[in-house]
């Protein structure tokens, strides 16, 4: 199973007022381990940098200047995302903005149902406690101490062990389920008893150990344990 922990920066909040994505970071799970593999692109978005957003990633003017415009990378996002499991942290924000930008060049667009979001998966799994990526950090006891300033493949890095702690830790499809142990399989597994050989293993015992064996014996007189039946 492909699975894509994603995040984006953006300008903004709204993509239907002008603001855009200035970067994408990605992380390629299979099967829920981290293939190491990913995607990261900075992004022109033709627009100048509010103030507000730059203090939140720290992505200015002057460095996005000469990035590429989402059009030029279009084509190679999607040939990365594929058809897999987007993993992502407040997926509808997310996704708006990436529809958004590749209704805007015409290219297709993601299905909203292609989206897993985690900060509905932690609500639903610890009801009324903080759902931000740095709350569960905290709660699963992952470093993100190097996250001074935003930065979508750093967060989709985190947010990748966020995830698998999520779905039940690093190792989520290690136990067996109940549907597993049940049924036929399960009345089988009652019903099994061990069985003798059909022929006994022959023994590793050589005639000189024996010979050595009852010679110690023999020293240790009547009332040696061996002797007693």
């Amino acid at each position: 199973m492909r699975e894509i922990v994603l995040d984006t920066e953006t300008t903004g909040f709204d993509p239907e007022t002008g603001d855009r994505i200035v970067e994408i970071g990605a992380v390629e799970l299979w099967n829920h381990v981290a293939t190491g593999r990913t995607y990261h692109q900075y992004i022109n978005p033709e627009r100048g940098m509010p103030q507000e957003a730059f203090e939140v990633h720290g992505l200015g003017d002057d460095f996005l200047r000469d990035k590429p415009v989402f059009a030029k990378i279009a084509d190679e996002f999607l040939a990365f995302v594929g058809d897999a499991t987007l993993v992502i942290h407040n997926a509808p924000f997310d996704m708006k903005f990436l529809n958004a930008e590749l209704r805007w060049c015409k290219r297709k667009l993601l299905p909203i149902e292609q989206a897993l979001d985690t900060v509905a998966m932690a609500r639903k799994k610890f009801p009324g406690s903080p759902a931000s990526l740095d709350a569960l950090c905290r709660r699963f006891a992952i470093d993100n101490s190097s996250r001074t300033l935003h930065g979508a493949l750093l967060d989709s890095e985190i947010l990748a062990e966020v995830y698998l702690e999520l779905i039940g830790g690093k190792q989520p499809d290690f136990g067996l389920s109940q549907s597993q142990s049940s049924g036929a399989a399960a009345a089988a597994d009652a019903d099994w008893r061990p069985r003798p050989r059909p022929e006994p293993l022959p023994s590793r015992i050589t005639d000189e150990e024996k010979a050595a064996h009852a010679a110690f014996v023999e020293k240790l007189g009547d009332k040696a344990l061996w002797a007693r039946t």
